[in-house]
């Protein structure tokens, strides 16, 4: 049997039904793997082995007695710590909620259980999903698997990390302004953001909740399928969750790869290139779009004119959200709670809490959020930001009225050294500008690796951004444009990772 951190999620599971292996067997073997190398990466708040070979168990008991197993039987998984899972610590990367243990699943959690599932634990985060880096994060930094003195990627940088390092297979990450996609373009896998209401946000902690959507991470276009298909779906408990079938993201992965893109019309966003834009970085971006047009695909160039104005819309509209989530943090139902000696108010307990409990950018995202919001400001800025928000909605309609999928680099640069932007806050920004307009339109993005930038042989994203619920539509170019490289270099990107 091959080395089973190797494995790709399909080849797991297989091998699992099969009784090639046991989950027991492939949960060891990753939790070795988290030994070996996590001290080094960071990319895990929690280990939960004993919960990860009950589970195990569990799949190989089902397998013995001839049960039918879910369809990611036996396949490990890194879990974002914003997600519950019952009595296993949920802190947001956060201090506020240093050991607070859910007394519920998520219902993202609940469907991993239903598809076999192995959860390995918690991974990093930038603090309450606040950053592009995992810098934030109120435990130290996670490093990219690539190069250890680089960023990760963020908010999701842990379970972005995790699946890079072979330390998981498949990992759930969120995604409010490019957290899913902008992480997996700088550690080479493969990240998606579903549909708006596409999966469940019940249970996942509030950051920003027009914005917020949770999603998987892979190595390959198939695995990432896989798992969007078994955690998406209608959920009666998220009031925001679309009633409606899921797409079939599986049957368009394995389209693409084996019939291409051929009679697609893809659209290359004019906004999103140029100055500020790393050149190996455009240059990998623009032989992707060759590649697509070599394998039958019409290439148009479209113009999104309000995308110019999609940063500074998301940081009045998700500060001013967040100012409103946070506030439940108030040091009286859970959580941390500072200077409760019984002589004190609860104001000066909540305030002495807050200041102790949240970081430097989750403090500034609240005061730039509840600015946003007061009295004689909410029109200027908070209402004229969602007005702009309307005017990129039209213009991805208008898009994809001449085309089927548009197409960008997901982030300006490779992964940028660690501590390079954490006091520049605007830089830090940035590395969200081709990300951002797809959550405030609340359409289906991915990111699929598309090589190396020659100037530092860090891994480059490949953003493809589909309709609301045409999420297929993006897995069938992703993994046309996959096969197509796996062809030409013999293996996926992420084969070539430097061990650690």
């Amino acid at each position: 049997m091959a080395d089973l951190t190797r494995m790709t999620a399909v080849e797991i599971a297989e091998a699992v039904r099969s009784g090639q292996v046991s989950a027991v067997e492939v949960a060891e073997a990753h939790l070795n793997r988290i030994r070996a190398v996590d001290d080094k990466v960071h990319a895990f708040l929690h280990v939960d082995a004993e919960g990860a070979l009950a589970q195990a168990r569990r799949v190989d008991a089902k397998r013995a007695a001839g049960e039918p197993l879910g369809p990611l039987a036996g396949v490990p998984l890194a879990l974002k710590d914003v997600l519950t899972q019952k009595g296993v610590p949920t802190t947001c990367g956060s201090k506020i909620l240093e050991g607070w243990k859910p007394p519920y699943d998520s219902t993202v959690v609940r469907k991993l259980r239903e598809a076999d599932v192995v959860i390995l634990g918690k991974t990093n985060m930038d603090e309450f999903a606040m950053g592009s880096s995992t810098e934030n994060s109120a435990y130290g930094p996670t490093r990219n698997p690539w190069d250890l003195d680089r960023i990760p990627g963020g908010s999701s940088g842990g379970s972005s990390a995790a699946v890079a390092a072979y330390q998981a297979p498949l990992a759930i990450g969120t995604d409010t302004g490019g957290s899913i996609r902008q992480p997996a373009a700088v550690t080479g896998i493969v990240g998606a953001k579903p549909t708006y209401g596409g999966v469940s946000r019940y249970g996942l902690v509030a950051f920003a909740s027009s914005l917020d959507q949770a999603g998987p991470f892979a190595r390959t276009v198939l695995d990432t399928a896989l798992l969007h298909e078994a955690i998406a779906g209608h959920d009666p408990y998220d009031s925001t969750s679309i009633d409606a079938p899921v797409p079939p993201v599986v049957a368009a992965a394995r389209e693409g790869a084996a019939d291409g893109v051929r009679g697609l019309r893809i659209g290359v966003v004019k906004e999103f290139g140029g100055e500020g834009y790393q050149a190996g970085v455009l240059q990998r971006f623009h032989e992707a779009v060759d590649l697509l047009a070599e394998l039958g695909a019409e290439i148009v160039e479209v113009s999104c004119p309000s995308f110019e104005y999609a940063l500074a819309a998301y940081y009045l509209i998700a500060p001013s959200e967040c100012s409103s989530n946070l506030a439940r943090f108030d040091a009286m139902r859970y959580g941390l709670r500072v200077g409760d000696d019984g002589t004190r108010s609860a104001e000066e307990v909540m305030n002495l809490t807050r200041a102790a409990g949240f970081g430097p950018e989750v403090k500034r995202r609240i005061m730039l959020g509840t600015y946003a919001l007061s009295s004689g400001y909410y029109d200027a800025y908070y209402g004229k930001a969602q007005q702009v928000r309307t005017l990129i909605k039209r213009d991805f309609e208008a898009a994809y009225e001449r085309v089927d999928v548009l197409v960008s680099p997901t982030t300006p640069t490779t992964a940028f050294p660690i501590g390079e932007r954490v006091d520049n806050p605007l830089a830090m920004y940035l590395s969200d500008l081709c990300t951002i307009p797809s959550n405030l339109a609340g359409n289906a993005s991915m990111s699929v690796p598309c090589g190396r930038a020659p100037e530092d042989n860090l891994p480059v994203g490949f953003q493809i951004i589909a309709p609301a619920m045409a999420d297929d539509r993006m897995y069938r170019v992703g993994a046309a444009l996959e096969a197509a490289y796996v062809a030409r270099w013999g293996h996926h990107l992420i084969a070539e990772v430097p061990s650690l």
